[in-house]
């Protein structure tokens, strides 16, 4: 009897200390933020653009925009330091300059560069971290939109100050806005990691609640 009270006592003890870890370090809930005010109208012809996002780990970045409507592909990599130092651990250090990120070619006449936006803003990552995510700590998980031209950069900015004056976060966007010089992709390991791991504590934790978020609150925007 009394061991049967033990593993009990064990089994709450676990059941309490995930709850515990789930909490501090899951990702929050998705934010309403509404349409950018100020976008481009979807393209008559089918083509292929880029841009470059960094928010946090690129395990669940990559993992969301592979399921928004439009999107073409995602790669997993680097960017905003050089070449020469555009590997994982050296990238980990946080003194390259470069920001764990995520290529994104995507249809612009399926879906806007404001909306893939609103969807990094809203279910991708938490605007308001200054030099870090979630668990994650360090200038390589910081918020940029690496622009790739000036109506990127116009729609961006836009944006930004469009959600800072409606005050959807309780603290200041701290997302910075920089021209995308070069993209180094990761290492083939880091590429589709949640999708090869859905079992990992770190992705249970962090990465899959900000799918299932895409998919429950951007239900027009979700892709399988």
């Amino acid at each position: 009897m009394r061991r049967i009270l033990a593993r009990g006592v064990l089994v709450l003890v676990v059941m309490i200390l995930l709850g515990v870890l789930a909490a501090r370090y899951s990702t929050s809930a998705a934010v309403p933020v509404g349409d950018p005010a100020v976008d481009d109208a979807l393209a008559t012809t089918s083509s292929q653009k880029t841009v470059v996002l960094a928010g946090g780990c690129f395990w669940g970045m990559q993992l969301v925009f592979e399921h928004v409507k439009g999107v073409v592909s995602v790669t997993a990599g680097y960017s905003g330091g050089s070449a020469g130092t555009a590997q994982y651990e050296t990238v980990s250090t946080g003194e390259t300059g470069h920001a764990e990120s995520v290529k994104i070619i995507y249809d612009p006449s399926k879906v806007t560069f404001g909306t893939l936006l609103k969807v990094f803003f809203s279910v991708a990552h938490d605007p308001t971290e200054l030099n870090y995510q979630g668990p994650d700590e360090g200038t390589q998980y910081r918020s940029v939109i690496f622009y790739t031209d000036e109506d990127q950069k116009r729609i961006a900015g836009a944006y930004i100050s469009q959600l800072d004056a409606a005050k959807i976060f309780r603290h200041k966007i701290v997302t910075e806005l920089t021209p995308l010089i070069a993209f180094y992709p990761a290492e083939a390991y880091h590429q589709d990691y949640a999708v090869h791991n859905p079992n990992s504590p770190y992705i249970v934790f962090n990465d899959l609640p900000k799918l299932d978020h895409l998919r429950k609150e951007l239900p027009d925007l979700y892709v399988k």
